[in-house]
């Protein structure tokens, strides 16, 4: 700074010489008198001479004030440390800044602070407590204290050097598996076996060895990998593009494999981070396999594509033995509570129903849980209906009256459902000991439960296909009236939307089973008819809609509460019309409560849209409440949404390609 004052004052004194000697050269050209101009010439140099000594004095006494202030030694404490201070005045005008900027060739004295660094605004306005800022090649960590007009710059390049090292080398756990592999090569011959072998492992090890991965086969689908986090947000930057290839490569060769992973991050527990990426491979397979669920110790489980609808791969086998499991659950309990979802439908009642019979045939006390959390419309009536045909064979109860019947040795079966929060039963989930799940949607991150059994299939159509199934694996006992095989299957006519979406053979066998059974599809149909007032708002639901993009139709009905029910309907309805391949259905379904029901016929994923919204369901049918919202927030938050989705699976399609 002294340096500063220095040059200033030379300069200054420079044009007073000038002035002089122009005004002699004046006097001399025009013989004039020029004593009076000369002698106010040498007075103003002696006056700005004296006002620059009085304003060096006051500067030495500021900063030796700041230096008596801070320490005697405070700068060689503060270079050492790499600490920088920056005061300034009222108005924000920097008026000293000490020697680190000046050793670093930095000089903003007399400059508005926040015109040299805008980032501190928030700073010095109190709204944060620190800031991050980069100047030529170095960051700093700037603090302020209250009430001072003093900024404290911390170097911290270094430390932000190592962080960002120790961050990129940190060990992340991975498994690569190849989806219903041992299922498209079990008749195949050597031949093709070797084909298959050539076109979808070979791209897989390149591609791990491309990054950097360490890729170990621990069978004839599935690899071990072992990589960094650095090169796993390459992988995340790719898109995982190897899912696209694979996907090309299988469609060539016709066999519906596909390639999911699983990453777990964020630990240096090598035997966690193993054992947490099984856990995700296992939710990735029950979610319908062709994604990537990847976890931070510590944060909440993402996911990557998920573009294929999951395909049946449960086995005769398999559902046997999942049938003497439950059976054997059932014999070593006191009693069973079922409990179904909030605003229970056909399905979520009919697999209830089906597995209420199932343990009568063991003779042990058995009751549903139905008078909590609400039922749709059209079940109640069907309800009401066949009342004095289910009284004396099905208890329905309250979650109190079940609290009531809950002991140690009582077995709570999940049914249509596997999250707490949408449970009828959430008491009763948090109390007991023993809890089973049969569910057909794609399963979630965090059971918040612990169960003895997890029977998840997002491949089957609805929960009461997988209760159907059952049937042939249980005592001859088994006693299924008409009106309660014809719940199940209405249950599975809604869910499949008369069939139409989500079956395959499997369903139709179920389907047949039940009708054997007595199930009556001329009553399915009278249940499921609307009402005049359901038809209207349905029309309602219809005339509101809007073609958004690439046959993605938007209905938001504005100041109407419409029933989950019928915006599901309604969003069923929309795919009725050609060219149409999503519909979002936007509604107020309670006074608290706005939702969007989204349905599909294949073409679009409505489930990664309504996820990234933190709703669920299927590819085909989704949807999720929001609460304390309205139609026009989730409108434009949809909006966005199919947007980033679209544009991921162009990235998809290029990749392809």
């Amino acid at each position: 700074m002294n340096q500063q004052v220095e040059k200033i004052k030379w300069q200054i004194f420079s044009l007073i010489v000038l002035e002089f000697f122009i005004i002699v050269i004046y006097g001399f050209i025009f013989k004039a008198n020029v004593i009076f101009p000369l002698v106010i010439v040498i007075l103003e140099g002696v006056i700005v001479y004296y006002l620059i000594n009085i304003f060096r004095n006051e500067l030495n006494n500021f900063n030796h004030s700041v230096k008596e202030y801070l320490g005697k030694r405070y700068r060689d404490i503060f270079l050492y440390g790499e600490v920088g201070i920056v005061m300034y005045n009222d108005n924000y005008v920097i008026t000293f800044m000490s020697d680190l900027f000046t050793d670093r060739n930095i000089d903003r004295v007399g400059k508005k602070i926040l015109s040299w660094l805008p980032e501190v605004d928030d700073l010095i306005s109190g709204r944060s407590e620190s800031a991050r800022i980069s100047l030529d090649e170095h960051l700093y960590e700037v603090t302020r204290k209250d009430d001072e007009a003093c900024l404290l710059f911390k170097d911290i390049t270094s430390e932000h050097f190592y962080e960002n090292a120790y961050k990129n080398e940190q060990l992340v756990i991975g498994l690569f598996n190849l989806d219903n592999y041992e299922e498209s090569t079990m008749y195949e011959d050597e031949l093709e076996v070797s084909n298959i072998n050539s076109a979808l492992r070979t791209p897989v090890v390149e591609y791990a060895k491309s990054f950097g991965i360490m890729l170990k086969r621990m069978n004839n689908f599935r690899y071990l990998a072992v990589l960094n986090e650095q090169i796993y947000q390459q992988l995340v930057e790719d898109k995982f593009s190897i899912m696209a290839r694979i996907r090309k490569e299988a469609s060539k060769l016709d066999v519906p494999i596909t390639l999911s992973m699983s990453f777990a991050r964020g630990s240096s527990n090598i035997i966690e981070l193993d054992e947490t990426s099984v856990q995700l491979l296992d939710l990735a397979q029950s979610r319908g396999g062709d994604q990537v669920v990847t976890k931070k110790i510590g944060e909440d489980v993402k996911y990557f594509g998920g573009s294929s609808e999951a395909l049946e791969k449960r086995s005769r086998v398999r559902v046997r033995v999942m049938a003497n499991t439950i059976r054997e659950l059932i014999q070593k309990s006191s009693n069973v509570i079922i409990c179904g979802h909030k605003m229970a439908d056909f399905d979520c009642i009919g697999a209830a129903i089906g597995v209420s019979r199932l343990v009568e045939c063991y003779h042990k006390q058995v009751c549903i849980i139905e008078k909590t959390g609400g039922v749709e419309e059209k079940l109640k009536e069907c309800l009401e209906k066949n009342k004095e045909a289910l009284k004396d064979r099905v208890l329905f109860v309250s979650e109190n009256e079940a609290l009531n019947q809950l002991r140690d040795t009582t077995l709570v079966i999940m049914v249509d459902h596997h999250s707490l929060s949408q449970s009828n039963g959430q008491q009763v989930l948090e109390r007991a000991n023993r809890i089973a799940i049969i569910d057909h949607h794609r399963r979630s991150a965090d059971l918040n439960v612990q169960p003895m059994l997890v029977y998840i299939e997002s491949a089957a159509s609805s929960t009461s296909e997988l209760v159907s199934e059952f049937i042939p694996y249980v005592s001859n006992r088994l006693d299924i009236s008409e009106v309660e095989a014809t719940i199940m299957l209405a249950g599975m006519t809604v869910d499949t939307n008369y069939f139409r979406q989500r079956t395959g053979t499997r369903t139709y066998d179920a389907a047949s089973s039940l009708r054997k059974l007595g199930a009556n599809p001329i009553m399915v149909d009278e249940y499921l008819k609307d009402t005049y007032e359901e038809m209207q708002i349905k029309n309602l639901i219809m005339s509101s809609a809007n073609i958004y993009r690439d046959g993605i139709a938007i209905c938001a009905v504005d100041n109407k509460i419409i029933s989950r029910s019928l915006i599901a309907q309604g969003a069923d309805r929309m795919l009725t019309i050609k060219n149409i391949h999503a519909a979002f259905v936007i509604a107020k379904t309670d006074e608290d409560y706005t939702s969007i029901s989204a349905r599909s016929d294949g073409t679009i994923n409505v489930q990664i849209i309504m996820e990234k919204m933190q709703g669920g369901g299927h590819l085909t049918g989704a949807a999720l409440q929001r609460k304390n919202s309205n139609v026009q927030m989730l409108k434009e938050e949809l909006s966005k949404e199919i947007d980033n989705y679209l544009k991921e699976r162009e990235n998809e399609s290029n990749i392809e390609k």
